[in-house]
């Protein structure tokens, strides 16, 4: 999420970054840990093998689905190597991130591109750069927020909390802030919330810059000290369940608004593996394939 010059980003990386947050980030990692291992990586691939049912279901066997981590493993590199085992002349890259950033989107189709550039033979390839505003994708966290809200009522205020971004970089051009609201606009009409009903904040803020506001803690303290009997809290920038929606908003934003004078902060989950959702971005992918049939 950080655009800094190589030299000086390294220089953070190991004076700071690498010197306090792998501990840390393990306790937190601990608190969410599945038994069969991390959370992002277990949701990603159940999408994954949805999505290689679904096109086996309908008769694309040539439909091969590879996972690749921007900043994980399986890598990009070596999920692009098993689309180039499998034969693979013809690429389509969806990254998992709903709304473009330079940082996020961006920086995964650069990953791509710096590994086909290696390739003797470079596949034809498209990329998709956001889903924000498409139907499906709409519909679907509705209907997640519709079926969460069935079981236990409504709450006094839905909050939409999106990862945060320097504000610099918007100031740059960045769409990321507007599609982030075109969302939660969306999914509010689509729900039939009323604006004095729901909000947008922005979470993950890292370094003492000026980030996206308004900023999660800020606003989940500030609701707390308005004493709201419940806040839900959905995350529409994830596709799944990871460490900043399970440990930052489920359990520590939900502490910090109960120690604040609020009653409870409920997280709905990310649409992982969710089957309106798996339809959706298979949609997207057929849709920029419709002629590569």
């Amino acid at each position: 999420m950080i655009e800094l010059p190589r030299w000086l980003w390294r220089l953070v990386l190991h004076g700071v970054v690498l010197r306090t947050r792998p501990r840390r980030s393990a306790r937190l990692y601990e608190s969410i840990w599945e038994p069969d291992g991390s959370p992002i990586l277990l949701n990603s691939q159940a999408i994954v093998d949805s999505l290689a049912v679904r096109w086996a279901e309908r008769k694309r066997p040539r439909m091969v689905v590879s996972l690749g981590m921007r900043y994980g493993n399986p890598s990009i590199r070596q999920a692009l190597g098993t689309l180039r085992d499998a034969g693979a002349t013809r690429i389509v890259v969806l990254p998992l991130y709903p709304q473009y950033s330079a940082v996020t989107v961006g920086s995964a189709f650069d990953a791509v591109t710096d590994t086909l550039c290696g390739w003797r033979r470079v596949p034809a390839v498209r990329f998709i750069d956001q889903y924000h505003a498409n139907p499906g994708y709409i519909q679907a966290l509705a209907k997640s927020i519709e079926s969460a809200w069935s079981r236990d009522g409504r709450p006094n205020l839905l909050l939409f909390s999106f990862h945060g971004l320097p504000q610099s970089y918007c100031d740059k051009g960045d769409p990321y802030p507007g599609q982030c609201q075109a969302t939660a606009r969306l999914v509010a009409e689509t729900v039939g919330i009323p604006d004095d009903q729901w909000s947008v904040a922005f979470q993950s803020r890292f370094g003492p810059g000026e980030w996206l506001r308004p900023y999660m803690e800020e606003t989940v303290a500030d609701l707390g000290q308005q004493r709201l009997r419940r806040v839900d809290v959905i995350s529409p920038g994830f596709a799944v369940d990871c460490l900043e929606t399970l440990e930052e908003i489920e359990i520590r934003a939900g502490e910090t608004f109960v120690h604040a004078g609020g009653g409870v902060l409920r997280y709905i989950p990310a649409l992982n593996a969710d089957s309106l959702h798996v339809s959706t971005l298979a949609g997207v992918v057929e849709e920029v394939a419709s002629d590569w049939a």
